[in-house]
């Protein structure tokens, strides 16, 4: 189903980094959305007032509360295909994000008033009258939900959609909640146990802990989190495919919205290779990751020194130091300065931000096992904070 819908609705649907098609896509999940869910408000808010059970009302009303999700959604995947202007010089690609915050947000205020009116009920319970046609209208609501969940997941991680995934992980709850509801309905009905209220109880708490992990899952690109691994290896493999790159370092990945990435490097080349040759290989280095990975890059060009005996083995001295202390450790921007009596390494080392020793700690070990084995020498470090996974 959901591959016809792709196929009638969007051209090149493999094309999901362009902007346009990712538009299409959000227009298609919002309009299914407010259309299924509007479809479930009636028919569950009918069932509410043929059983009389919060529990089904509440459940009815978390439906309306998607159908304004969705068109949430709609909006925000029209507006984040907007290209670029003067007062949005990246795009306005970001919109993406905040659609799904909005989403989250409505999906946790609903689970919150849900939550009330069920306490209300406890305190204050009331008879249902159980219902076949109720029944029939929540078996089919579950159905409808969970295709609903596979739906958007499916969408989702074609785009990789913050998006899209928080309105799958609401549609899941949704199937959970609702069967927790049809499942009082039968224990009324077979044992005349009555627990609406309850059951409306553990649908909020449903309901509000769907919307916490979906705000979670739209926060962090919001708030500025680490390129996936997988696009910074790829990347890399790229940048270091000519033979004059020896290796890459500084490297910081921008998120302007789902395929506007900006990133810029540092790559390390021969110290005496020809300047405009140099530049030649930095720039065709930068096309290529553009016109594999769709990402604008900006590479600053590092010379190093390879033809010195001497600086090669303190190079390699001093690797080895970082890595004894921790393997994940990696230095860059390596140089000598001699002097009359002390030799000065001066180097960047990358440090994870969880790491288990301060900077100045990290400082001091290095420069005390370079010592042990080159007294003479002296380690003059700049730490990096990884900004990488």
């Amino acid at each position: 189903m959901t591959d016809l819908l792709l196929k009638i609705f969007i051209k090149n649907s493999d094309d999901t980094d362009n902007p346009k098609v990712r538009q299409k896509y959000g227009m298609l999940s919002g309009i299914v959305g407010i259309v299924c869910n509007v479809i479930l408000f009636v028919t569950k808010f009918f069932a509410g007032i043929i059983t009389g059970a919060v529990s089904v009302s509440a459940d009815a009303f978390n439906n309306l509360s998607d159908a304004g999700s969705s068109i949430i959604t709609f909006i925000g995947f029209k507006m984040a295909g907007k290209p670029a202007d003067t007062e949005h010089p990246f795009g306005h690609g970001r919109i993406e994000y905040v659609a799904g915050l909005a989403v989250a947000a409505a999906i946790i205020v609903m689970g919150v008033e849900l939550f009330q009116q069920s306490v209300e009920r406890i305190l204050h319970p009331e008879e249902t009258v159980f219902s076949i046609v109720s029944v029939l209208i929540l078996a089919g609501s579950i159905l409808m939900k969970l295709w609903m969940c596979l739906f958007n997941r499916k969408l989702g991680k074609k785009l990789d959609s913050a998006a899209m995934l928080a309105t799958s992980t609401d549609s899941l709850s949704d199937c959970v909640s609702t069967t927790v509801v049809l499942l009082s309905l039968l224990l009324f009905r077979f044992t005349g146990i009555n627990i609406d209220g309850f059951a409306g109880a553990v649908v909020a708490v449903f309901v509000f802990l769907a919307g916490i992990d979906a705000a979670k899952d739209t926060l962090q690109p919001l708030l500025g989190q680490p390129a996936d691994e997988s696009f910074v290896n790829r990347l890399e493999q790229l940048v270091t495919e000519d033979e004059h790159i020896i290796g890459v370092h500084d490297l910081i990945v921008h998120d302007y919205g789902p395929g506007r990435r900006f990133a810029s490097l540092h790559a390390e080349i021969p110290y005496n290779m020809d300047m405009l040759e140099a530049h030649d290989v930095i720039d065709i280095a930068e096309k290529r990751v553009k016109s594999v990975l769709g990402c604008d890059i900006s590479i600053h060009m590092d010379p190093v020194v390879t033809d010195d005996e001497q600086i090669n083995e303190l190079r390699e001295l001093t690797e080895r130091v970082i890595k004894e202390i921790e393997p994940s450790l990696n230095m860059h921007d390596f140089r000598v300065v001699k002097g009359p009596m002390l030799t000065n390494l001066i180097f960047d080392v990358l440090v994870p931000y969880n790491f288990c020793l301060s900077d100045e700690q990290l400082k001091k070990k290095i420069n005390a096992a370079i010592r042990e084995e080159k007294e003479n020498c002296f380690a003059v470090i700049n730490i990096d904070k990884s900004m990488v996974r």
